[in-house]
């Protein structure tokens, strides 16, 4: 199991063994299954985004930025991006982190084609020309080289500006995350052959549906996608009218659009409309590759610095209990870093420090076994009979020392997030493995000298 294990974590000179046999005697031996590791935003590089939700009109602020989170996800990893992070932060962010993507605004790109579908209601003209009023005073001040931020509510000018439904139709209560992407579909009508966009919303949305198309009757229902009325003529803005209640939950969506036009809506819908509006990026960074691996190199040269001095240690202190330890400690390596790669696990330089971190604390079971053991032997006891106490008196304190470790490592894991998630989830599949190597492998090494003439090899016990 060491051997296959250590092979299967770095298979390169393996291969190459195989390449030289296979080249001078003609044998066809197979090359062992290669597994790439993968690595985190830190270790290859990539860019981190950091997006706002907004949740004003939300009355499920928990469930929509899961969903929110879910759908953005769905999004990213058909694009080949499969050890993408997706994760909320506080009450309203979320961190979107892309490993391999060097380009910060097509990443932005990519997440932007996620859909918001809203279905908006007209304004009152009181309420419109309230917001055209204070546009045109935003537009004089920005003509003007005036602090547009001094004007009283500048914030509804410039939603207006972006959006120029937002001066005419407002939001209710039904978005696109009533949406059935099943039900979203390409259909053509019978007379005049055009392409209509066909929705369906679940149960609550077909509710909701029924109420707004109730209390709008005679007037216009805007679709608004992504803050643009879904359909636009040279005239403007293009609501159609709502004749009567529609129930069901079904809608159309139909006008002057293309075939192309409509498949493009259909396929953006189908990738999933977003519950909440999230706007621009409010924190980006972008993490090159030359830093990325050199962030790696220098990971990988610490461990193997930490590994040769906790072997000298071993070595100096415990003799020959030492050295099993040590050949533990390889076994060990070779175990966690295969289940790093069955897992998988995406590493990232936290992690790292949570596997080197428990490398140290691999060897601490070792040394209470020895030290209880030492204890037994200068007791006057024999060899099996000192192991075998050494073992029990020792294990209650390994026990309660890696239980606390993996217990803490849970917590972090639950309630961390990004980097904090990568060093405890490494920190406590490494102490489970460390604990397995150092009660059954290295109490299995131990007994291997079980039967031996202990006075001629005993003081290298002690």
């Amino acid at each position: 199991m060491a051997v296959s294990a250590g092979i299967f974590s770095y298979p390169n000179y393996f291969n190459k063994g195989v390449d030289f046999l296979n080249n001078k005697l003609s044998w066809t031996l197979p090359h062992f299954p290669e597994k790439p590791y993968i690595l985190g935003l830190d270790l290859q590089g990539g860019v981190s985004l950091v997006f706002q939700a907004d949740l004003s009109t939300s009355t499920d602020k928990n469930g929509d930025m899961s969903r929110l989170r879910d759908l953005i996800e769905r999004r990213i990893n058909p694009q080949g991006v499969y050890e993408s992070t997706i994760q909320i932060q506080g009450q309203d962010r979320l961190l979107v982190e892309l490993p391999g993507v060097t380009n910060i605004q097509q990443a932005i790109q990519v997440i932007g084609q996620t859909p918001y579908l809203e279905f908006n209601e007209q304004r009152t003209a009181d309420e419109t020309k309230v917001i055209t009023d204070k546009m045109k005073e935003v537009q004089d001040a920005d003509a003007k080289k005036e602090d547009i931020t001094k004007i009283k509510d500048w914030e509804i000018a410039i939603q207006a500006l972006q959006s120029p439904a937002f001066a005419y139709f407002k939001p209710t209560e039904l978005t696109g995350k009533y949406l059935k992407i099943d039900g979203t579909k390409l259909n053509f009508d019978q007379t005049t052959y055009k392409p209509i966009v066909e929705l369906q919303f679940d149960d609550e949305g077909a509710k909701l549906f029924a109420d707004i198309t109730s209390r709008n009757i005679g007037k216009p229902l805007a679709i608004i996608l992504d803050g643009q009325a879904i359909i636009n003529t040279e005239s403007g803005i293009y609501a159609p009218i709502v004749n009567d209640k529609i129930t069901g939950g079904k809608a159309q969506i139909t006008g002057n659009m293309t075939t192309d036009e409509a498949k493009k809506i259909v396929d953006r819908l189908k990738s999933g409309a977003l519950p909440v509006k999230i706007g621009a990026p409010i924190s980006q960074e972008a993490v090159g590759p030359t830093l990325g691996s050199t962030s790696l190199q220098k990971s990988l040269t610490a461990g193997l610095y930490g590994l040769i001095g906790v072997v000298i240690f071993m070595l100096v202190f415990y003799r020959v209990p030492g050295l099993l330890a040590s050949i533990s400690l390889v076994i060990y390596i070779a175990i966690t870093l295969s289940l790093f790669k069955l897992i998988p696990v995406t590493l990232t330089l936290a992690g790292i420090a949570g596997f080197l971190l428990s490398m140290g604390m691999a060897l601490d079971a070792n040394i209470l076994i020895f030290a209880r053991t030492h204890e037994e032997l200068n007791l006057g006891k024999s060899y099996s009979v000192a192991l075998k106490d050494g073992l029990k008196r020792a294990w209650p304190s390994i026990r309660d020392g890696n239980f606390t470790t993996i217990l803490v490592g849970i917590i972090l894991f639950i309630l961390g997030t990004s980097f904090v998630k990568g060093f405890a989830f490494t920190l406590v599949v490494s102490n489970l493995i460390g604990m397995f190597t150092a009660i059954v492998i290295t109490n299995y090494l131990l007994k291997i000298f079980l039967g031996s003439k202990e006075p001629k090899w005993l003081w290298l016990w002690r």
